[in-house]
């Protein structure tokens, strides 16, 4: 039960040991794991008026790309209740599945575990609109102003609750390049980002031409998707991508080792500018296309030639969109520029689906009240500490922690659903000052870095040493 205030109150009276704001898969399994945490008071806020993962992009066969052992809780505590498998028992379908032998899950049925888990935890708290956060030093409390919201999103109520401690966990955003924001931006424009996909996808079949900008595992999917449903010969499709190649994810059992806390605490020890060197060269590492993606794309593509002729399907990599307008009769005309050519086009189409991925939501106008105390970088980004806590003053005593904001302090993995029971552990581990869930020391196979060097022994006296050995 979330303790609440109207606003104005003056003083917080029996406030929770943990706030969350944002209720996606990662603070999902921060609530699951604190669930069983008897005498830890949580409450976690989200606008939404229930939990949906990336409902835009369920298309229809589409899978994870981590194994189901990825749940909110298992990797943390496989006896917790609201595992994946406990899910499949509750739907009595661990039978099928078994049966089914499937590592990798339906994303569609991702989200409805997700779903399960959300509607039977009694923390969580839809229709709530964060509006600001303040700390409190009179009474050693964050302070959280919120509006309820109705269910048609109108404003209903405004309310306050306190916390000692809060977890942000607000997500992320779809990213728009700059050449194409005004465009996707305008309700007119038959420019739209691959998070909004299924809403459009039959009008995105309608259209005469259509061309998928980015070469990720949602631009893969989307053309797949697209190419499935047009007739042989008449495709008329356009896969636009920046890298160099339609590349495939590393999925090695080694490179998989970069999605470890192994390699988080090591790459966190990292100085700042190594760390901010890293992370663009290891794209491939998570904005790569899975092997089987891959695969079905060109089976879908080769089975079009069986009976001669190619499909009206160009998929062009190592392509910059530069500039973007409106095209007479509606269309979009895209500027195009190729780099180890030097060379440039335009390209005429009737509808552009972006898959150019999603970028971290910027947590200043949040914590805008907390500025004063946050401590940041070079660079002007929030400092991390190992725990996933935000570096702030040491006047405000309470912690706040982030989920999948800190890729600048803790590498390629922070995204990845693989890491998420193991990074709610640390925190709860954190905040309690226990160890509710111990974690292992070691967690790869590969030693990343040399150990640090140890100081010599002093030689001892040769009269010591022969006392010792004799």
């Amino acid at each position: 039960m979330t303790t609440e205030h109207p606003t104005g109150t003056a003083a917080p009276t029996d406030p929770l040991d943990l706030a969350g704001v944002g209720i996606g898969p990662f603070n999902l399994s921060l609530a699951a794991l604190a669930q069983p945490l008897t005498g830890l008071r949580t409450a976690f806020y989200d606008q939404r008026p229930a939990f949906h993962w990336h409902p835009g992009l369920l298309i229809d066969g589409a899978t994870l790309q981590v194994p189901f052992l990825a749940d909110l809780v298992t990797l943390a505590d496989p006896t917790n209740p609201w595992s994946f498998l406990s899910y499949l028992r509750s739907r009595d379908r661990l039978y099928p599945f078994y049966f089914a032998e499937r590592f990798h899950i339906h994303r569609a049925e991702y989200d409805a575990y997700c779903r399960w888990v959300s509607e039977n935890l009694p923390a969580l708290h839809f229709g709530h609109q964060i509006d600001a956060v303040r700390w409190n030093s009179s009474h050693a409390v964050f302070e959280i102003d919120y509006t309820h919201l109705d269910a048609d999103g109108e404003a209903e109520a405004l309310g306050r609750s306190y916390a000692r401690n809060l977890v942000l966990g607000i997500g992320t955003a779809p990213h728009v390049p700059d050449a194409l924001r005004p465009l996707a931006e305008s309700p007119a424009a038959p420019v739209l980002h691959s998070s909004d996909y299924l809403d459009h996808r039959e009008r995105l079949l309608a259209a005469d031409h259509v061309t998928v900008v980015g070469a990720g595992q949602s631009g893969a999917e989307v053309f797949l998707d697209l190419l499935r449903a047009r007739p042989e010969g008449r495709e008329r499709l356009h896969w636009l991508a920046r890298t160099p190649a339609f590349a495939p994810m590393e999925y090695s059992k080694l490179g998989l080792e970069h999605f470890t806390p192994d390699y988080t605490r090591y790459f966190h020890a990292l100085p700042e500018p190594v760390r901010d060197a890293l992370v663009p060269g290891q794209w491939q590492l998570y904005k790569g296309i899975d092997h089987d993606t891959l695969a079905a794309v060109h089976d879908e593509l080769y089975r079009r030639t069986l009976h001669g002729g190619w499909p009206d399907a160009v998929l062009t990599p190592g392509v910059q969109v530069e500039a973007a307008d409106r095209a007479p009769g509606g269309g979009v005309e895209l500027h195009l520029a190729h780099a180890e050519q030097n060379s440039r086009t335009r390209l005429t189409t009737d509808a552009v689906v972006l898959a150019t991925g999603y970028r971290e939501r910027r947590l200043d106008t949040l914590l805008a009240a907390l500025d004063p105390y946050l401590c940041r970088d070079a660079a002007g980004r929030p400092r991390v500490d190992a725990e996933h806590r935000l570096v702030l003053d040491a006047a405000v005593t309470g912690s706040v922690h982030v989920q999948n904001a800190e890729r600048h302090s803790h590498g390629v993995g922070t995204p990845d659903l693989g890491l998420a029971a193991w990074r709610s552990a640390t925190i709860l581990n954190s905040l309690t000052g226990a160890t509710p869930y111990p974690l292992p020391d070691r967690t790869a196979f590969t030693t990343f870095g040399l150990p640090r060097p140890t100081a010599p022994e002093t030689a001892a006296p040769p009269h010591a040493a022969s006392a010792r050995h004799g």
